[in-house]
């Protein structure tokens, strides 16, 4: 008699026939005689929206946030500050900032040139020569502060709103709140995300149903020509057999939906199985850049160094957008976190994303897609206007600059000012609350009435806070 221990059973009926010594297949046998197998029910739709959103009219279709991950400083990128360089070396007291302390440390200026680009006379920095191209595009935020020192804590109020407790990421709630465009793709694919400083929790679902959770198309360490999006393909069957599978798996977590009256977990697997299948088809296609004229690499900068692994992701970036992906995180490596050497560290972080982004926003707009993508660019927090180990900077979520283009805010237009040193916001302040808040109200969503009810409550991305920055609203 054969032994089947180490066979792989690629069939229902293989599996039958070589378990249990084929009980299990006479079974099965003698019922389809008898009755016939029954058809498999329609593939279910992916999870719907909520019943009457958008709640009104949307300025943007969709999100691409470039994120920095480690904290790029402020005063030598966007927020000049002349006193810096007057009083370097010098102590700097609190009470010039406006706080209690008595010395907070060196004054180190901006080793970087500044210059105002565009109509609006946008200030920005001498690293980033191509973004500073399209100031008229952009709108930059000055004045945004948030809680938290910590990179942990900061990555997960910029991502989910909230550090001590698990809450869904942006992302999930813009899948959750428009759903996607496409019917072979989710609507949150976050490229490279940082696999520390919070994990998988900023790009979670949290307890909104599994289908909003985002994609991830591999790490922030990996090098994007490198990942792979893992189980995609199966190579061990074809797409015919795979359909009969996942017919069989769908028919009993329906029956099981059926049993349990409603559950979003279970809604969420189902459509994220339909899904994934999907993808099957969809997702080599834009993964590869062949389809991509050279013309169109070479604005980007692929095949070049330093610029190629970024210039993939916001090329990848693009291509999910014009296929009807609601939100698209592209991140670096975690390499702004300059405490010291920071002239060389930003030196070297620009070089690498400058003309990327560049190239991202004037592919965007050439298509006619920028006016209705909102592009977001920023870190975590800021760094110190003082000193750290001589010629690096600290973490500082007390005031730090992001910034905007396309999506219906106003470009060439910079919001915000900080102090003389660059130490804190003096008007217009913007917290991460409201961030979030105006990204939603650009989407077309009401903040405080997108909710999910979850343990007895309404839970929503601002919880209690934030209010819309109308005054950057196109």
């Amino acid at each position: 008699m054969r032994c089947h221990q180490f066979r792989h059973s690629l069939t229902r009926r293989d599996m039958l026939r070589t378990s249990a010594g084929g009980f299990g297949h006479l079974v099965m046998s003698a019922f389809a005689a008898r009755s016939g197998l029954a058809a498999p029910a329609a593939a279910p739709a992916l999870t719907p929206t909520p019943v009457g959103l958008p709640h009104f009219p949307a300025r943007a279709k969709r999100v691409i946030f470039l994120f920095m991950w480690g904290g790029p400083s402020h005063v030598d990128l966007f927020d000049p500050k002349p006193r810096l360089n007057q009083d370097t070396g010098k102590q700097l007291s609190g009470k010039d900032v406006g706080i209690a302390r008595d010395q907070l440390g060196q004054v180190m200026g901006s080793p970087f040139k500044f210059a105002q680009h565009g109509q609006g006379g946008t200030w920005i920095s001498e690293l980033f020569p191509n973004v500073a191209r399209h100031a008229d595009k952009m709108c930059v935020l000055r004045s945004v502060h948030t809680n938290g020192s910590a990179h942990g804590e900061a990555l997960l109020r910029l991502h989910t709103g909230q550090a001590n407790l698990v809450r869904p990421s942006v992302g999930a709630w813009v899948s959750y709140g428009l759903g996607s465009e496409s019917d072979n793709l989710p609507a949150f694919i976050t490229i490279s995300p940082p696999r520390g400083h919070g994990g998988v929790q900023n790009y979670g679902n949290a307890f909104l149903p599994a289908i909003h959770q985002g994609m991830a198309i591999g790490s922030a360490e990996t090098p994007i020509a490198k990942a792979v999006i893992p189980n995609l393909l199966n190579k061990r069957i074809g797409s015919g057999l795979q359909r009969d599978q996942l017919d069989l798996v769908q028919s009993l977590n329906r029956k099981h939906l059926s049993n349990a009256t409603a559950d979003p977990g279970i809604e969420g697997l189902i459509g994220s199985y339909e899904l994934a299948f999907k993808m099957q088809s969809t997702m080599p296609q834009i993964m590869s850049l062949d389809d991509e004229s050279k013309s169109t690499l070479d604005m980007y900068g692929v095949d070049a160094e330093p610029t190629d692994n970024f210039a993939r992701q916001c090329l990848l970036a693009r291509k999910f957008a014009e296929r009807g992906v609601r939100y698209i995180q592209v991140s670096t490596d975690y390499t702004w976190d300059h405490h010291s050497k920071v002239k060389e560290g930003h030196v070297t972080e620009t070089a690498k994303v400058d003309r990327p982004i560049a190239a991202l926003l004037q592919d965007l707009d050439q298509r006619g897609m920028l006016d209705d993508t909102l592009v977001l660019w920023g870190g975590e927090f800021g760094r110190t206007p003082m000193a750290e180990n001589g010629d690096g900077r600290n973490h500082h979520p007390q005031v730090f600059s992001m910034w905007m283009a396309g999506g219906g805010v106003k470009g060439g237009l910079t919001y915000g000012t900080t102090d003389d040193f660059g130490y804190a916001p003096v008007e217009n302040p913007v917290h991460m609350h409201d961030l979030h808040a105006t990204i939603l109200h650009l989407l077309g969503l009401n903040h405080e009435q997108l909710t999910y009810r979850h343990a007895g409550r309404d839970f929503r991305l601002t919880d209690v806070y934030g209010n819309v920055v109308t005054e950057i609203l196109a």
